[in-house]
């Protein structure tokens, strides 16, 4: 059970943050920085606050918003890393011979 303060849970809280996206011919990414030194570690989720970003192509815009950061649970944040663990291992299973391994 998390404890409240003032209606928010003590694993989450509100920073600011600059988001830069760019639709163009040579970048096409949306990145978000979070104010501060606020470190993300695994299974932490970040929710940014405001209406979605729409942009047309050949355009780069940087927009100022807030974001609620929650941290992970102790279990959250194991479960978190033995998924990674897994996902990356499907990455080896990657064959560079030329023909089939008999």
């Amino acid at each position: 059970m998390a404890l409240l303060f003032l209606g928010q849970s003590l694993r989450s809280f509100d920073v600011a943050c600059t988001i830069t996206v760019e639709q163009s011919p040579d970048h096409f990414h949306a990145h978000v920085e979070l104010d501060g030194d606020v470190e993300i570690q695994p299974g932490d989720k970040v929710r940014v606050h405001g209406d979605p970003i729409q942009i047309t192509f050949g355009q780069s815009v940087v927009v100022e918003r807030a974001a609620t950061v929650t941290r992970a649970t102790a279990v959250e944040r194991a479960m978190t890393r033995v998924a990674a663990y897994f996902d990356l291992k499907e990455l080896y299973e990657v064959s560079f011979t030329p023909g089939r391994v008999r």
